[in-house]
């Protein structure tokens, strides 16, 4: 298989069936004829708006021809050799498993892990504390519509995880050579994603889109002989003591049913506080870790279009989005985080009295507005305790003021009334966008003045980068608090706690960032219980 890249295609130029105009752009760069290509798609697709207004969509292209090594030596600084890696799943163990694997939370993280385990014959059963993905969808526009909240089916929990009401994107910073990634992309594919996100640089499913994938993949894990318990929270565990410590025997769900299991994944989320305080109790091994908090800043979507493609190409192109960070003096980062083009503020809380948002896209991306967060990094200095909790704690404190703030809506304010620390009383052009009441306040009071100065100053100098990103009527919504785990769940080199049978695994236990990581995560995981048991 060979390679090439930097097959610019201007998007007036695209007329035809994208796959046949990138097959013959390749005929004519390399001066072959059709019938010498033997097999050719797409690997990447991006856009390169580096010399606005000359913008080119530009491939890198997978191929085959029948004298590839006379291609190569006529090509030799144009083309590469490729070979593309199959994911195989680990050669099983021998030790027996007297009980079936359960695996807590159906975010992708526990969804991939299961999905694994079933495919291969291990009839796992998956636990979720929330609710289906259609009851829970309703749920969510309950909440949005009139404030009560589920504390069990919200944003944060229920199947498909925090990552279904979000931009459903799916790029990652993880680089693996064991064909994991394109693993989790053809799955997605195969239960109902476009076919684009294997090939996009910064693919991406939408909310609407995604209830339908992970609705399909447990159907088709039911019949590979594994089961799906909904409204299924563990409340206790219970662990054994043998030659070698601690192992999990049994795990009670909802305070009452007892179900025994010697293999427990904890792909639990990073908001699942109430389990993370049962972990504590029982001495599983965890520690607080960095994240970051913010705010939800919004924009109008054309101003973005603008900045990253210029006038002339702002209304060809798909809905741009941007990625920014400036490091502070003090030694703070400030970044933008999951930005959502064209979508949503949501009111993406789990607990009674405290307020978090999130961003959220459509997979058509035609909202109005355009927003991402604009974080701080906290560490557990920051926190004040030497609690392994002290980060839940530090969350719940901004959420409860954020609640406070906005009386149970999301407290917004515009940015100039932020530099002022003074509340909002009218807005500018920008209207929040927001699935969920909100209020205008001072969301700068939220924050300890410190936390509020860095993203002041963030949000500042990203005005370099896009002109408008620091216009004084930008709107700031407050608090995003659930950036990330505020813990770690300590695993060893086999994906073990210190508790045996017990593999803490995905972004709540600390170890993924985002539905691909995550879901990454729940495959080492399934893999080294397939190590370890036929």
């Amino acid at each position: 298989m060979l390679r090439i890249s930097q097959l610019n295609i201007r998007p007036e130029e695209l007329e035809k069936e994208e796959a046949d105009q990138v097959r013959e752009k390749l005929l004519k760069t390399l001066h072959l004829r059709p019938e010498d290509v033997l097999e050719c798609h797409i690997f990447k697709r991006s856009i390169d708006a580096r010399k606005k207004p000359q913008i080119f969509y530009s491939y890198t292209v997978d191929f085959c021809v029948s004298n590839e090594k006379k291609l190569l030596s006529k090509y030799k600084n144009r083309l590469q050799h490729v070979t593309h890696v199959k994911y195989k799943t680990p050669v099983h163990g021998n030790l027996s498993l007297p009980m079936r694997p359960v695996v807590v939370g159906a975010g992708p993280a526990g969804l991939f892990c299961a999905y694994l385990l079933a495919l291969e014959g291990y009839r796992p059963i998956l636990l979720e504390r929330g609710a289906a993905v259609d009851e829970r969808m309703q749920d969510v526009e309950t909440f949005w519509k009139s404030g009560v909240l589920n504390p069990s089916s919200n944003v944060q929990f229920g199947e498909g995880g925090a990552g279904t009401f979000s931009d459903g994107k799916l790029n990652t910073m993880v680089k693996e050579q064991h064909g994991r990634n394109r693993f989790v992309l053809e799955t997605f594919v195969k239960f109902g994603a476009p076919a684009s996100i294997l090939y996009e640089q910064k693919p991406h499913i939408g909310t609407d889109i995604l209830a339908d994938v992970v609705r399909n993949m447990r159907k088709e894990m039911i019949q590979l002989g594994g089961e799906v318990r909904f409204h299924s929270q563990v409340t206790e565990i219970e662990a054994g003591s043998n030659e070698s410590g601690k192992s999990i025997k049994s795990v009670t769900i909802n305070g009452r049913d007892r179900l025994y299991t010697c293999i427990l994944v904890l792909a639990i989320g990073h908001s699942a506080r109430d389990t993370f305080d049962l972990l504590h109790r029982h001495k599983l091994a965890m520690e607080p870790k960095s994240f970051a908090v913010g705010v939800r800043i919004e924009h109008p979507q054309r101003m973005i279009q603008v900045a990253q493609y210029g006038e002339e190409m702002a209304d060809r192109l798909p809905p741009a989005s941007y990625k920014l960070t400036h490091n502070l003096e003090n030694g703070r980062g400030v970044y933008s985080f999951c930005m959502c083009p064209g979508g949503y503020v949501v009111n993406a809380s789990s607990e009674e009295g405290r307020l978090a948002v999130n961003g959220m896209s459509n997979s058509r991306r035609d909202g109005e507005n355009a927003n991402s967060a604009v974080i701080v990094t906290v560490t557990p200095e920051d926190f004040g305790t030497e609690s392994a909790l002290s980060g839940v704690e530090f969350q719940r404190r901004l959420e409860e003021k954020a609640y406070e703030l906005g009386e149970g809506d999301i407290p917004v304010q515009r940015f100039d009334d932020f530099c002022g620390n003074r509340p909002t009383t009218k807005l500018g052009e920008i209207i929040p966008q927001t699935k969920g009441g909100y209020r205008l306040a001072n969301v700068r009071s939220i924050f300890t003045q410190e936390l509020a100065a860095c993203l002041e100053q963030g949000i500042l100098a990203m005005e370099k980068k896009i002109h408008g990103f620091a216009r004084g009527d930008a709107v700031l919504s407050g608090v995003e608090s659930r950036t990330s785990s505020p813990v770690r769940l300590v695993r060893d080199e086999n994906f073990e706690s210190n508790i045996g049978g017990i593999y803490p695994c995905g972004e709540g236990a600390g170890y993924a960032g985002g539905i691909t990581s995550a879901a990454m995560d729940g495959m080492k995981v399934a893999e080294a219980i397939m190590r370890k048991y036929r």
